[in-house]
């Protein structure tokens, strides 16, 4: 199983459709963390999109979802795997609107960890230096 982290904290899956692998034709798409940039921008007409984490050391998915935002993606974009409480706000800054973990990881780091890091806005250090 899996658990959702939003801005609330933890939610069961609410989507109930196939992900279908980056390069085939689908609503939801799944995204590696290696994928090229130029692919992903052309990902702007999909529903929703999941990219992958397949370490908390991999950065790779932050930068992927800002591209994707920048290139006028508006549908719902999901982290997928090892992205730790300390992350999310950087997910959430990325363009991300949720974190998709595992059972395993969210026992580890309850949603209190989450839910201490979602005024992720306040919490910017640019935010900070404009006072």
């Amino acid at each position: 199983m899996s658990v959702i982290v939003t801005d609330s904290g933890f939610a069961p899956d609410d989507f109930t459709g196939t992900f279908v692998p980056m390069g085939e034709n689908g609503v939801a798409v799944d995204v590696p963390s290696d994928a090229d940039p130029d692919a992903v921008r052309a990902l702007t007409g999909a529903q929703v999109v999941r990219i992958a984490f397949p370490s908390f050391a991999d950065g790779r998915g932050f930068t992927l979802a800002a591209i994707l935002r920048r290139a006028g993606f508006t549908g719902r974009l999901r982290a997928h795997g090892h992205v730790l409480a300390d992350q999310y706000a950087m997910a959430r800054r990325s363009g991300f609107d949720e974190v998709e973990i595992d059972d395993t990881l969210a026992a580890r780091q309850p949603q209190d960890q989450w839910i201490a890091r979602a005024d992720w806005r306040a919490h910017a250090y640019q935010a900070r230096m404009r006072g």
